[in-house]
């Protein structure tokens, strides 16, 4: 059987679409440990995803967030959506913006909780939430899977 040479060059592009797609998939199911096997716990560990939130403390006018004005955030905006717990660390740090080197205060936000759709959301509020209260610019978020165990 003889094939135009458009009729070849589109089956070409099918079967490298097919085998991207293929591979993308095959990424994606080894990038998300689902089980505690998956992500090498050893029992009575089990794989929880772990949210570190770093959140800036210096306002963009100067003033910095008092201590009740932060506990009220978490009380009013992130305990809600994760009441089982969270931690809360003090850290000084760093940045480089347009104007040179910025330091300042820093709250890092810790959260483990069981993968579940709604979570994300949840984070993404609370990220959205600081923002707008405390006029930040952005809040930085760092996911991974960890194994714990109570």
């Amino acid at each position: 059987m003889r094939f135009k040479p458009k009729t070849v060059l589109a089956l070409s592009v099918l079967a490298s679409l097919t085998a991207i797609v293929g591979l993308g998939v095959t990424l994606m199911q080894l990038e998300a440990p689902t089980s505690a096997k998956t992500a090498g716990c050893t029992p009575p560990a089990r794989a929880q995803v772990r949210h570190e939130l770093v959140f800036g403390t210096a306002r963009a006018h100067g003033v910095p967030i008092r201590e009740d004005e932060w506990q009220s955030f978490v009380d009013s905006i992130v305990t809600p959506r994760f009441p089982d717990g969270l931690t809360v660390l003090n850290a000084s740090g760093q940045w480089r913006g347009e104007g040179g080197l910025t330091k300042e205060q820093a709250r890092i936000l810790v959260i483990w909780h069981d993968r579940l759709p709604s979570r994300d959301a949840d984070i993404e509020a609370i990220r959205s939430a600081y923002k707008e209260r405390f006029d930040q610019e952005s809040v930085l978020r760092i996911d991974s899977v960890s194994c714990v165990s109570f």
